[in-house]
């Protein structure tokens, strides 16, 4: 007997993007939800599909006209002396093979119809065995391979093996109990041919029994895998959209970030430009017209600037956005950073210290919002007039930024880091994200001191 672990084509693949093709009627306990845990307590495979039950009806046809044909051979081949009437034999056949239709919808009850239907085969003596030892092997292959009561499938093939076995004891009992049934068997011996004839069938059948509850079971635990491999790949599916989403909300909090650097330093240098500007109006018209012109380029630079980040903010896709709304900010515009912040005041100077070499496009960012955020603070503590240093400096493993000012502006609003704002804070992250260490304090002669420092990878690009 060849046991059949799956049907062609994809009869027993659990499939969770598979129409739900049968009713309600056909479905024996509850419904199952293609979605679940397949390691949950009443896990069941998804409910058969057209396609299985057209291959379900087709092999019940295929054994009755097999089982029909195997009939009349054995009646020509005298299997019995008095064998059963023809249409007895034939209802026989047809009890114990066309059950088989339904053996996935139904497989508990087909089993025991089938059982029943094999008993009278053989004690109404039809002379068909084949398709009839084909046929229970299904029945019994069937319930361990789909009953979605684990419990109800263990009973019903344990009642049904346990009847056939009393029922071929109480057969081999009658064949040594009756004159006729071991003529021909000599008893001579411990182990005479009629013992050894007896152990083959009781072998026989212990294989056969075996046979079928362990590859029906071996088919349900097969389904039960590929659902669990199909339901953890849904999981990561999941994990991974949900890592995405994390990036993206990531995203555009550090763009959100760059939103808070953007306008600070821009609004910071427009004050300071409106302030210089309404002192001068009346002693200097043209001096105050320049800073006038300053704020409206820095106004218009701030627009650009917001524009870009807002609309990358607005796009579900950030990455490609935020490198074409920021992308242009690194540590080779910080000269006109510079540039910018001498133009509202302070005396400003920058100096590159080493051979510049490639800064990735992150951290060059970071450490240009680090400066830009520096001079904000500057020109808000130190006041105008105040003297600041910018230094980049490129050492073999690290390119490292100072600010340094001496603190003898034409003001003091409040000391740093008393304002509440997040100034340090985001210096401290952006240096944090990039590996390196940040370095802020008053200095010892008066001014404040900030500086970052970055380690960087082997030098494998050129000088920018």
């Amino acid at each position: 007997m060849q046991p059949l672990d799956r049907d062609p084509g994809t009869a027993d693949v659990p499939d969770a993007t598979r129409p739900d093709l049968t009713s309600p009627d056909d479905r024996d306990g509850p419904v199952v939800d293609p979605l679940a845990d397949p390691d949950a307590p009443g896990w069941g495979r998804p409910p058969i599909t057209a396609e299985q039950r057209r291959y379900d009806v087709l092999l019940a046809v295929g054994l009755l006209i097999g089982g029909i044909l195997s009939l009349a051979l054995g009646r020509t081949a005298g299997m019995y002396d008095e064998p059963a009437e023809g249409w007895v034999a034939v209802l026989c056949v047809l009890a114990v093979t066309a059950p088989l239709a339904w053996r996935r919808q139904r497989p508990a009850v087909v089993a025991v119809v089938v059982a029943a239907a094999f008993v009278a085969v053989g004690e109404l003596r039809v002379p068909e065995t084949l398709f009839a030892n084909i046929a229970l092997f299904m029945a019994l292959y069937s319930v361990g391979a789909w009953d979605r009561h684990r419990a109800r499938a263990f009973w019903t093939r344990a009642g049904i093996v346990v009847a056939m076995f009393v029922w071929l004891l109480i057969a081999m009992f009658q064949a040594v109990t009756d004159p006729e049934g071991i003529e021909g068997f000599s008893n001579a011996g411990a182990f005479s041919p009629l013992v050894a004839y007896l152990l083959i069938q009781l072998l026989t059948n212990i294989l056969y029994f075996a046979g079928a509850w362990w590859f029906g079971d071996h088919a349900w635990n097969a389904a039960r895998e590929r659902a669990r491999t199909e339901y953890r790949g849904r999981l990561l599916v999941g994990e991974r959209r949900r890592v995405e989403e994390q990036a993206v909300a990531i995203e555009r909090l550090r763009l959100a970030r760059e939103l808070h650097d953007a306008v600070a330093h821009h609004v910071s240098m427009m004050g300071v430009q409106a302030a210089a500007a309404r002192m001068v109006q009346e002693s200097d018209p043209r001096q105050a017209a320049a800073a006038l012109e300053q704020v409206e380029d820095s106004a218009r630079e701030a627009v650009d600037e917001l524009h870009g980040l807002l609309s990358t903010l607005r796009e579900s896709g950030t990455e490609a956005h935020a490198a074409s709304a920021v992308g242009s900010l690194s540590v080779e515009r910080l000269p006109e950073l510079v540039q910018q912040a001498a133009d509202t005041g302070l005396t400003a100077e920058f100096q590159v210290v080493g051979e510049p070499v490639r800064v990735p496009p992150l951290t060059s960012l970071n450490l240009y919002r680090i400066c830009q955020e520096a001079l904000t603070n500057v020109r808000k503590h130190a006041g105008s007039g105040a003297r600041v240093d910018v230094r980049l400096r490129y050492e073999p493993d690290a390119v490292e930024l100072e600010v340094t000012d001496d603190g003898t502006g034409a003001r003091r609003v409040a000391r740093r880091g008393t304002s509440g704002g997040l100034g340090l804070v985001g210096m401290r992250e952006r240096v944090a994200a990039d590996g390196g260490t940040l370095e802020t304090g008053a200095r010892g002669r008066g001014g404040y001191l900030v500086r970052a420092r970055v380690p960087l990878g082997p030098r494998t690009g050129g000088a920018r």
